[in-house]
């Protein structure tokens, strides 16, 4: 067995080591992407001649061997073999003899490597999209469930205006659906196919790209060859900035949530099986799910900002930097999801006391809606204000769900507009389901089974 790009030369050691990383480690993850890709490439090269049907049936059934080798756990890539596309190679060459050693003509490990990931990051990304949508779901369930349960609206951290959980929760719903657009969008641009590119400039073989790229399922073929490999690293970092935006509005919700658990708020109460406990302290009930979302969503963030660092500054075409890009987004796929499904584990297993909820307004949080009466009866708003202001022990206690009830203009906490998020949720569903079935029959198609690609 060899490297894909050993000519005789033996490396030092050392070199090797340094080179490899843990490439061979990250890439058991691309195995069955890296076998489709190979799978549609062979499917090409037969119908322009390199591979006759007998030579594409033996490279088609030992690809089939490996994925199914590698869902039992048994496809192992040392680390000689640097990645899974020389342990992929070096397998059919063993099986297929000369055939395999075929496997690789008009094709570079660049486009192979890329166009593994872009299989990868596709799966990844429909996956993480349908755990957003899982959370904006159970978001506006919490909602509806609890939309006249009133809690203080806060600025500056101090209790500010009659609010509710409603109110609450059905934001972080729609700030969800607006992450989901970002998504989408770095979806679309990633569901390009990079094969036949090469290293950044073709082959001189009449090889047909197209073919490659639709028997894959990709939305459309990346044309310019070069602009392949530039937009490595780029791709994913766009990916990693729109899954950072998940990261952010997540970190938010997590904060609430621990800030109205706490004792001195009581709203809600953290689920025990979302909890851990203190080494020294037996009273203790710690929200540290919570926290590491805050902490993970910092880390989401700077995957983002590593791989804009590393690409920042390369020259046109294939450098050896773009390595350094892969574990980054591997990890940030992964932590994205992870987020998105434990923070909807955490929306559905909060329980509200609505009683401390009730008890938390004040006189003074009616402010706002006692200069708005006045306002009603002909007094200009500043007039109202000042009025109120030098009379704020004069307010008196009212009752919140009244106050949340008046608000009636759209978005507000009397009119909160969960149908509209309901259709959009669904519409967002559908679309991604619509694509999940598409890629599946593709992928059908090709190898004659569904491969599991993550």
């Amino acid at each position: 067995m060899s490297k894909l790009w050993e000519k005789g030369d033996h490396l030092d050691s050392r070199v090797e080591a340094f080179t490899v990383g843990e490439d061979y480690i990250l890439d058991r993850d691309l195995v069955p992407a890296d076998c489709v890709a190979s799978m549609a490439h062979a499917v090409m090269l037969a119908s322009i001649g390199i591979l006759t049907e007998e030579e594409l049936h033996k490279i088609k059934s030992s690809l089939v061997g490996i994925i199914k080798a590698h869902e039992m756990g048994k496809f192992e890539i040392p680390p000689f073999d640097e990645d899974c596309h020389t342990a992929i190679e070096n397998q059919l060459a063993h099986e297929t003899g000369e055939t395999g050693k075929k496997i690789h003509t008009a094709r570079s490990r660049n486009d192979q490597v890329i166009a593994a990931l872009r299989i990868y990051g596709r799966a990844a990304l429909l996956k993480i999209q349908n755990a957003v949508v899982d959370l904006s779901e159970s978001l506006v369930r919490f909602a509806n469930e609890h939309k006249l349960v009133p809690v203080p609206g806060r600025t500056h951290m101090q209790p500010a205006m009659p609010s509710s959980l409603g109110l609450w929760a059905g934001s972080f719903a729609e700030e969800l659906l607006d992450d989901l657009m970002l998504i989408r969008t770095a979806y679309e641009l990633n569901n390009q196919c990079p094969l036949g590119s090469a290293a950044s400039y073709g082959v001189p073989l009449p090889i047909n790209r197209e073919m490659v790229s639709g028997l894959l399922g990709f939305g459309k073929l990346q044309s310019n060859v070069l602009y392949v490999n530039n937009s490595r690293g780029k791709i994913e970092s766009i990916i990693l900035d729109a899954l950072d935006q998940i990261g952010l509005t997540a970190s938010k919700l997590a904060q609430d949530i621990i800030l109205f658990s706490l004792p001195e708020f009581g709203y809600f109460e953290l689920d025990t099986r979302l909890c851990t406990g203190s080494s020294i302290m037996p009273q203790k009930k710690n929200p540290d799910v919570l926290e590491l979302v805050r902490a993970k969503s910092v880390t989401l963030h700077s995957y983002a900002t590593r791989v804009k660092g590393i690409i920042r500054s390369l020259p046109s075409g294939y450098n050896r930097d773009f390595q350094e890009t892969k574990a980054p987004f591997l990890k940030g796929l992964k932590m994205g999801k992870a987020i998105a499904h434990i923070m909807k584990i955490s929306v559905d297993n909060i329980a509200v006391n609505e009683d401390r909820c009730r008890e938390a307004f004040t006189p003074e949080i009616y402010a706002a809606d006692a200069a708005f009466e006045l306002v009603q009866k002909g007094s200009s708003f500043r007039d109202a204000y000042r009025k109120v202001g030098k009379s704020l022990g004069e307010l008196e206690r009212l009752d919140p769900a009244e106050a949340i009830k008046k608000r009636t203009s759209t978005g507000m906490s009397g009119n909160l507009c969960l149908d509209r998020v309901n259709k959009e949720i669904i519409e967002v569903r559908n679309q991604i389901q619509a694509e999940e079935r598409r890629i599946e029959k593709a992928i059908n198609n090709l190898m004659g089974f569904s491969v599991e690609i993550i």
